[in-house]
């Protein structure tokens, strides 16, 4: 294992353990406890929360009717129990790494899942990855510091990493990801202080759609010594294309089919990774939080917890598959509208994972490219835009996410994104039918 104490930034070195927290060791049921400012649990002014949700495994899919017989419904109150964090426990003050039951329950997971090749690993709860994203730029990086992304870059770690006065250096991207290659160029080539980490998301990239295959993992991995990863989707054929009937599968068979993580090939400790409920769960799970933080609400754990030891691992398995299957059919149903809509001025790559799908189009090939549009792909991304909410279908321009490297130029393959997540398949198909009026209306 690499020591990377060399690795943490001022601020993180400067920092020390909580001495009130440190004191919490002596707290005993002997011990005549005055040291903390933990109020008592009959203080706290909820009695209990009733969940109601489904058993696995989830027959007839994720969007199935509770039934009487599969019907989950449970209540979290002060006593002890088996399956639930005590609200007593959940609604006081916690340790800042979270609950040891949910720590278990994920560490558990990891193993099954990751098999990560060493034993002494740690995991963090976190209220979301953003803010686990924030935290681990504060503990790695200083103002001024520069760190590697992808071509294209989700907003919101970009906005979190700004603030920070951290600078980011873009490693071009094509339809499955970054390129190792570029990536080993981009650093045999670099000049000054070497970037402190790289961040990606390898799996259902926001917002390409792309995903790294097992092979270039493995060589990003070795050039360098993930929140979409169950959302890798059934494999697509216009065959079974919008196969709408949900067939169970094998756990084994499911986790055989999932790309191997990076977190699965690191044997040197270098590998963070940042996972989220928000995508397989529900996105309201991580908001519920104050805005200053130390540990994820109360609430949330004492619910996600009480839900998931009562699935077990197999149940969360089949969660997660009824999932994928759910938003393999709605991309199988995506990519049959663009085929049937779209001008072949347009260029659909088919997702393997994630919830996002991009239409692309080669600015150059665009007549009037040169003349009407100075050549800038921007005005023609924001012209086909501009058309696109006239025809009352909005996608997100690529530009939005766009790192610029420093000579300043922005690709003339500009593309929109849009989700297959967010809505239903006729207003799916509705909107990008739409939006080919409005390609047709530009590219003329």
């Amino acid at each position: 294992m690499i020591d990377l104490t060399s690795h943490l930034s001022k601020e993180a070195k400067r920092r020390e353990p909580s001495k009130l927290k440190a004191v919490l060791k002596h707290r005993t049921p002997q011990m005549a406890y005055l040291a903390g400012g933990l109020p008592l649990p009959k203080y706290f002014a909820w009695d209990s929360i009733s969940v109601s949700t489904r058993h696995a495994p989830f027959e007839g899919g994720i969007v199935g009717e509770q039934t009487q017989e599969n019907a989950l419904d449970f209540t979290v109150g002060y006593g002890p129990s088996e399956h639930d964090i005590p609200l007593g426990s959940s609604l006081q003050y916690g340790a800042s790494k979270g609950p040891e039951q949910i720590l278990a329950f994920i560490r558990e997971h990891t193993d099954l899942v990751h098999r990560v090749p060493y034993e002494d690993y740690d995991i963090i709860t976190t209220v979301g990855s953003t803010h686990g994203w924030d935290a681990l730029l504060r503990t790695l990086c200083d103002p001024g510091d520069t760190i590697l992304v992808e071509q294209y870059v989700f907003a919101s770690a970009v906005e979190t990493a700004k603030p920070l006065g951290i600078k980011m250096s873009p490693i071009v991207m094509d339809d499955f990801g970054i390129v190792p290659e570029i990536l080993e160029k981009k650093l045999s080539n670099w000049t000054g202080a070497l970037p402190k980490l790289m961040y990606l998301v390898p799996t259902g990239q926001n917002p390409t759609g792309s995903s790294l295959s097992k092979e270039r993992r493995q060589r990003i991995y070795e050039i360098a010594d993930e929140p979409y990863y169950f959302l890798q989707l059934d494999p697509y054929s216009e065959e079974s294309a919008g196969a709408k009937t949900f067939k169970n599968e094998t756990d084994e068979h499911f986790l055989k089919s999932l790309v191997p993580s990076f977190l699965s090939m690191d044997t040197e400790g270098i590998v963070i990774r940042l996972d989220s409920f928000s995508k397989v769960l529900a996105p309201g799970i991580a908001k519920t939080i104050r805005s200053e933080y130390q540990t994820p609400s109360g609430f949330t754990n004492a619910i996600v917890y009480g839900t998931l030891s009562r699935w077990g691992q197999s149940g969360y398995l089949d969660w997660l598959k009824a999932l994928r299957h759910e938003y393999s059919f709605k991309r199988d149903m995506t990519i049959k509208a663009c085929n049937k809509f779209l001008p072949k001025s347009a260029n659909v790559v088919v997702p393997i994972a994630g919830m996002f799908f991009t239409i692309r189009f080669d600015c150059t090939r665009h007549k009037e490219f040169k003349t009407k549009y100075s050549e800038d792909p921007l005005q023609l991304e924001n012209a086909l835009f501009e058309s696109a909410i006239k025809h009352d279908s909005c996608l997100v321009p690529g530009s939005w996410f766009e790192m610029v490297d420093i000579d300043g130029k922005h690709s003339t393959e500009i593309f929109f994104r849009g989700t297959y997540a967010a809505t239903d398949v006729q207003t799916l198909e509705l909107g990008i039918e739409r939006f080919a009026k409005a390609v047709n209306e530009i590219w003329v």
